[in-house]
């Protein structure tokens, strides 16, 4: 049985049992995960969950401003629940997925000023900076880094 909630943010949703598990699933997370890694990772639990709606749960949470989305280099969503109220960017550890919320005043005055010095208007953005965390780091060992 369906019912109808409002979320945090955004539209009216109908609520599911695999939405529900999904929700449950981000709220429990702490990185990005891509949708492949959730679908296992509810498979796993037991949760009976098509890998096709797992995308679409996915993508109306982000739509709906209750996800975080980053792209790797070759284009694959990663989701991560979003904590920040306002407009941010992040910081992405290449290996485990840990993601920091990064405030960058700097970058929404420079967004701005080429979006309106080249004519555009209702510009917007996003920035995300992939690199290893200290935990990764440590682990492959000191002194070695990979350039993007």
């Amino acid at each position: 049985m369906s019912e109808n909630v409002e979320p945090k943010r955004g539209r009216e949703q109908r609520v599911t049992k695999q939405r529900l598990a999904v929700d449950a699933a981000m709220g429990r997370l702490d990185d990005f995960v891509s949708a492949q890694e959730l679908h296992r990772l509810l498979q796993d639990q037991g949760e009976k969950v098509s890998l096709a709606t797992v995308y679409r749960i996915l993508q109306s949470m982000a739509e709906d401003g209750l996800l975080d989305v980053v792209r790797s280099g070759e284009g694959e969503a990663a989701y991560r629940s979003c904590e920040a109220e306002v407009h941010h960017h992040h910081l992405v550890c290449r290996t485990c997925g840990k993601g920091v919320e990064v405030l960058a005043p700097a970058v929404e005055t420079w967004a701005a000023r080429v979006a309106a010095e080249n004519g555009f208007t209702e510009s917007s953005h996003t920035v995300e900076i992939y690199g290893y965390c200290p935990d990764c780091t440590r682990l492959r060992g000191a002194g070695t880094q990979e350039t993007a």
